[in-house]
């Protein structure tokens, strides 16, 4: 039977930036076009965190009974290591479903927006099916674009949407800037378990692309939401705030480009949610300096 501290470890605290840093984005927006609610804010922040946790569960579950995790690099996955049965994992990914899933209703009957309950039913068929199912996406190269989407412009514009209604086109650029961001963490992951992915058959992108060119999207991934922040920044200045968070995003991008494997990319893999999360940040105060200036 699993500890407290292997289902804290299971459920993945270090990948919550991903979780956070849309609702960040998607706030600052709303302050900016004059708008304060911080109970809708905070139910955001509950489906979000709910989500990545529950998504987390059910990756441990669905790549454990296939084996995926057998040989594992990264951290503990309960399936994969006995810790835990399978069906207390895929329960515990369910109740982070279910948790979401409320949490959405009621953000959804305060700001009236109803259409968005069919977008929350498909982030969660979304979350399930990625490693889910007969057939899951995330094992035919198609994890990237999905995490670009969810993370990127689901979240972040159903944040501002909740909020303060349609969003700016500078929040629509920087949601841009999220989803790119969040999609180098996945890569970061994805690059560590290119061995073992295509021993088990998990052709991910990065099994697809191989380590050379899996290493230089990981920078291009990097790269682009500074541009974004550049040039949002003709615009209004504030959002130049985000280029605070380039020394953050350097030292990884440098450790992939000189080649750091196996539990080095751990490091890669943590200090690539740091700078999401910096950069998601900044970019918030400048979004919502937005505003007065």
């Amino acid at each position: 039977m699993a500890t407290p501290a292997q289902w804290l470890e299971g459920a993945r605290p270090r990948t919550l930036p991903t979780a956070i840093s849309p609702v960040l984005v998607g706030t600052g927006a709303a302050i900016g076009a004059g708008v304060v609610a911080p109970g809708r804010a905070l139910l955001a922040l509950v489906v979000a965190v709910s989500l990545v946790i529950a998504v987390n569960f059910a990756n441990d579950y669905s790549d454990g009974i296939r084996g995926t995790d057998d040989d594992r690099v990264g951290p503990l996955r309960l399936v994969g290591s006995r810790a835990a049965a399978p069906a207390q994992v895929k329960r515990a990914a369910f109740i982070g479903f279910g948790v979401a899933a409320v949490a959405g209703l009621a953000l959804v009957a305060l700001s009236g927006q109803w259409w968005l309950i069919a977008v929350g039913a498909v982030c969660i068929a979304g979350a399930w099916f990625y490693t889910g199912g007969k057939r899951p996406y995330g094992y035919a190269g198609l994890g990237e674009v999905a995490v670009f989407v969810f993370f990127g412009p689901v979240a972040v514009l159903g944040t501002v949407v909740t909020q303060s209604g349609a969003p700016s086109p500078i929040a629509i650029v920087a949601t841009v800037g999220v989803g790119l961001l969040t999609c180098a963490v996945l890569v970061a992951n994805n690059l560590r378990d290119i061995p073992t992915d295509a021993m088990t058959g998990k052709r991910t992108l990065a099994v697809a692309l191989g380590d050379a060119d899996t290493r230089k999207l990981y920078a291009g991934l990097m790269l682009v939401p500074f541009v974004l922040t550049i040039g949002a920044g003709t615009r209004s200045w504030p959002l130049l705030l985000a280029l605070l968070a380039a020394p953050v995003a350097i030292a990884p991008v440098r450790r992939v480009l000189r080649g750091a494997d196996g539990r080095k990319l751990i490091k890669v893999l943590q200090e690539t949610s740091l700078a999401l999360l910096t950069w998601s940040f900044l970019t918030a105060v400048g979004l919502a300096l937005s505003g007065w200036f």
